[in-house]
């Protein structure tokens, strides 16, 4: 399925529905950040997706980091909520789905990097090197945050 994702958009699409998303900064030893390159919007991402019902959002991260990347995780901690309504995804079968997300800082903890059906590229990029991919401004914020290192939560 496509999705094209509306940011700040006065001529967006309303948002029809709303559902929990998750999403992880998984970090290297070396400080590397592990990295998508989406098949749904061919933009570079970090891992994630929803929540399925009888998962806990810290499983929901283990599995969605394992399902696009191939690599396993332990979550070690919340970078935050994004929940911005200027935010919005319309896919091919009609829905839109105002975006709201919590993002999870994750360290790999084994598994081997591999394309999925939603990711067509994974590899590990250093932080320095980000500005040269194609990240949504949605997915900068939540890396932005998550480097920052923050105690606190960032939330919208």
């Amino acid at each position: 399925m496509t999705r094209i994702d509306h940011y700040n958009d006065p001529n967006a699409p309303q948002a029809n529905s709303l559902k929990v998303a998750v999403s992880a900064l998984v970090r290297d030893e070396h400080g590397r950040i592990l990295m998508i390159h989406r098949t749904d919007n061919d933009k570079y991402s970090i891992p994630g997706g929803g929540q399925e019902v009888g998962e806990t959002v810290s499983a929901a991260v283990v599995r969605e980091v394992h399902e696009e990347t191939g690599i396993d995780v332990e979550v070690t901690g919340i970078i935050g909520v994004f929940s911005d309504p200027d935010h919005v995804i319309a896919y091919d079968d009609g829905e839109v789905r105002q975006e709201f997300s919590i993002c999870f800082s994750a360290k790999p903890v084994g598994g081997e990097t591999r394309p999925s059906a939603e990711s067509k590229e994974v590899r590990w990029v250093a932080p320095q090197d980000l500005a040269a991919l194609d990240i949504h401004p949605s997915i900068k914020l939540r890396i932005e945050q998550g480097l920052r290192g923050s105690p606190e939560p960032y939330f919208t």
